[in-house]
C-alpha cells in the first residue's frame, strides 16, 4: 500500500508539470485494475473476489511429510517381506529330476508312483496325484521339477519322498507339471533370481527344519506362473543353468 501511494504522489508531480489535462488518480488506478484484476490498490480485505494466495501451514506440512514417511516405511517393510520370501525359497530344495518309470497305485485311483531320478544314486519314489490330469503315458522319460527335501509320508502303503511340482488354474481343473528346459542335468539345483545368483545359493534346509518352520507353507502362495508360462516367485524368475523353469499353457497360475 505504501509504494502504491508512493507511485501516486510520484505521477501527481508530474502532472502538475505538464501542461496537457491529467485524469485523476483514481481513474488511472481504476484502468489499471481492469487490466489486472488481481492488483488492488485498495485497504479493503481482497476485494477483487479472487481468491487468496493460500500458503502451506505447519499444520499441512506436518501432515504431507508424514504421510510422505508412512508412504516410505510400507515401501521398506513391503521390500522386506519380499526379500524374507525370498530367502526362505532359498532354504527349498529344488531339484531338476526325470522320470525313469511310471505306474498308477495299485491302492489308490487318484496317483501315480514314479521313480524319479534327481542325481542320487538310487531314484527317488514319489507319489503323486495327477491321474485325473495328465496321461500315464506322458509322464514317461519327461524333465521335471522336484521338491525334495520334503519329509517322505506314506501314501497308502507306498512312502513318498519327495512331490513334482506343477500349475493349476483357479479352479484346479487343469494341472500341469513344471518342467525345466531339456538341456537340464537331473540332479541340479533350481533357485529364484537371476542367473549371477546362481553361485550365491545357501545350503537347504534339512525335512525336519522345513516342516518345523513350515517354510514351504510361507512360500507356495507367492509362487505362480506369469503371462508367458514362466514360473516365478513374486518377481523372481524360477531357473536352473540352461533357462527358466515354465509350465505348458498355464497362464498367471499356482504352482503347488
Amino acid at each position: 500500500m505504501a509504494n502504491a501511494l508512493r507511485v501516486g504522489s510520484v505521477i501527481s508531480l508530474c502532472s502538475l508539470r505538464n501542461t496537457r489535462p491529467h485524469l485523476p488518480l483514481l481513474s488511472n488506478a481504476t484502468r489499471f485494475r481492469s487490466k489486472f484484476p488481481f492488483f488492488t490498490l485498495s485497504s479493503s480485505p481482497n476485494p477483487s473476489g479472487y481468491p487468496p494466495f493460500r500458503t502451506l501451514s505447519s499444520s499441512s506440512a506436518s501432515t504431507d511429510e508424514a504421510v510422505t514417511t508412512e508412504a516410505i516405511t510400507s515401501n521398506n517393510a513391503s521390500g522386506e517381506a519380499e526379500n524374507s520370501i525370498k530367502d526362505a525359497a532359498g532354504l527349498l530344495d529344488i531339484r531338476v529330476g526325470c522320470i525313469l518309470r511310471a505306474w498308477k497305485h495299485d491302492e489308490a485311483d487318484s496317483l501315480y508312483v514314479e521313480e524319479v531320478d534327481i542325481g542320487e544314486p538310487e531314484p527317488r519314489i514319489i507319489c503323486s496325484g495327477l491321474v485325473k490330469y495328465i496321461p500315464l503315458e506322458h509322464l514317461q522319460g519327461k524333465k521335471v521339477i522336484v521338491l525334495s527335501n520334503l519329509k517322505p509320508r506314506n501314501m497308502r502303503g507306498v512312502k513318498s519322498c519327495g512331490m513334482l511340482m506343477a500349475a493349476s488354474d483357479a479352479k484346479h481343473e487343469n494341472v500341469e507339471l513344471l518342467f525345466p528346459p531339456e538341456e537340464a542335468i537331473p540332479g541340479e539345483r533350481i533357485w529364484f533370481g537371476t542367473e549371477d545368483e546362481k553361485d550365491n545359493q545357501p545350503d537347504a534346509a534339512t525335512p525336519n527344519q522345513l516342516q518345523k518352520k513350515k517354510i514351504w507353507e510361507l512360500v507356495q502362495p507367492h509362487l505362480k506362473t506369469d503371462a508367458s508360462c514362466i514360473a516365478m516367485l513374486g518377481e523372481h524368475v524360477m531357473r536352473s543353468s540352461v533357462g527358466s523353469v515354465a509350465c505348458q499353457s498355464l497362464q498367471n497360475a499356482n504352482i503347488s
